[in-house]
């Protein structure tokens, strides 16, 4: 099988052509830009190319025709390479379409790990005990490992771990041997415009999945869902472990939950695999000392990532860039003090903007901030200066934490690298 992957740099599509190269398939494919997921697919030997304009996918699909093009849900309809791939006659997917199709092929069980806030570092957290518990495992995780590639086919693997995004109803491709499910409260207004649709999803998803593990109060947001099938946690089951954070420690307790389900392990093995999980990048990674970087743009992860570096730090300061305009109309109500409470300070940076409604007034961030009376909040660009007043905070001992989903991450490691 020869697949053409377009936009190969993301963190969806680019673990997928690692996974479909490690299984023997011919891969290639494209992005705009150059940056760390395609590098690492240079290391694994996959020709690609930076630019989009569908002369690369000419030439190579000229020499061996591909058999698939695989693009993000992002990908515009009237975008070069697919307008190309649809007149050459190759089959055109998003990625979860062709990901099912490869699970099938490959006769893998699927253990998928979904929710609103929390599936990057769970599926982390799974791929590492599987890994320290010897169990052969593949898998694909929305960001960059420090212990792995992002995606992995080994073929002696029975299970598939995938993080099972929600957005642009991706999801709804599968049907899970496993299911777990972080956290749920609404988001994607883009693909979801009422709250009830998303509800809907999930329980749609639920019903899709053989077995669902999930926290109660999670089912009681979802309303009617299939209980025969569903394992149903109380928060006194969260595990006392070692980890930081309230929310990795739920986490923990999902995989250790699943570990168990599937026989993996014992109650010992188990829990030293889960305290010894080194973290994902992008989820509170320590870029330098006193300075952390994280993917959290929803109200709900700033509240709990703010929370684990206050048991880390007695003094927290939060650079905040907000994530997609249209979001930012639908969360703007949940900007309020109780959310920043752990932070002594905030800095606030303009929206980035993407996937945007045509015609919506950009909030501001005076607008987005006029709930949060409690906590000084300043607003800021992602400059030299501000960059000059975060080597000041961490001097003085602050611990400075990054967030969003945006260029802030970029911005800081181009700082750190100058």
């Amino acid at each position: 099988m020869n697949v053409y992957f377009s936009g190969l740099g993301g963190v969806g599509i680019g673990p997928l052509a690692e996974i479909a190269k490690d299984a023997g398939h011919s891969v290639a494919g494209s992005d705009l830009e150059e940056n760390l997921v395609t590098k690492q697919l240079r290391i694994k030997g996959i020709p690609l190319s930076i630019g989009q304009d569908g002369s690369f996918l000419q030439e190579s699909h000229l020499a061996t025709p591909f058999d698939w093009f695989v693009h993000t849900s992002a990908l515009p309809s009237d975008h070069p390479e697919l307008l190309l791939a649809q007149r050459l006659g190759i089959k055109t997917a998003k990625r979860d379409e062709f990901l099912a199709f490869f699970l099938s092929e490959h006769k893998l069980k699927l253990l998928a790990i979904s929710g609103t806030h929390g599936k990057t570092t769970t599926t982390s957290m799974a791929v590492w005990a599987f890994q320290q518990l010897g169990v052969p495992v593949s898998y694909s995780v929305g960001t960059t490992l420090s212990f792995g590639p992002s995606g992995v086919y080994t073929p002696k693997s029975e299970y598939f771990i995938y993080e099972c995004d929600e957005y642009d109803r991706n999801f709804l491709h599968f049907h899970p041997d496993l299911s777990l499910l972080t956290s749920i409260d609404y988001d994607h207004p883009d693909t979801y415009p009422s709250e009830e649709e998303y509800r809907a999803a999930f329980r749609q998803y639920i019903a899709q999945s053989k077995h669902t593990i999930a926290w109660k109060a999670d089912l009681t947001y979802l309303k009617e869902v299939p209980l025969d099938t569903t394992w149903a946690l109380d928060n006194s089951e969260t595990l006392v472990i070692p980890l930081a954070g309230a929310h990795n420690r739920r986490n923990a307790t999902l995989v250790y939950k699943a570990l168990e389900y599937l026989s993996i392990g014992d109650a010992t093995t188990r829990v030293k695999a889960l305290e010894s999980f080194p973290g994902s990048d992008r989820r509170f990674e320590k870029l330098q000392e006193n300075l952390y970087t994280d993917y959290g743009h929803h109200p709900k992860e700033i509240a709990a990532t703010l929370q684990l570096a206050k048991e880390i730090s007695p003094r927290v300061v939060l650079v905040y860039q907000p994530h997609q305009n249209i979001r930012q109309h639908e969360i703007k109500p949940s900007y309020t003090n109780a959310i920043f409470e752990d932070a002594d300070e905030v800095y606030w940076a303009p929206t980035y903007l993407t996937r945007e409604k045509p015609g919506q007034p950009v909030l501001s961030p005076a607008e987005l901030t006029q709930n949060i009376t409690t906590t000084p909040v300043h607003y800021t660009e992602l400059t030299d200066a501000l960059w000059t007043t975060i080597q000041e905070h961490r001097a003085n001992g602050s611990l400075v934490l990054l967030m969003g989903a945006g260029t802030i991450d970029s911005w800081a490691r181009g700082h750190l690298d100058a």
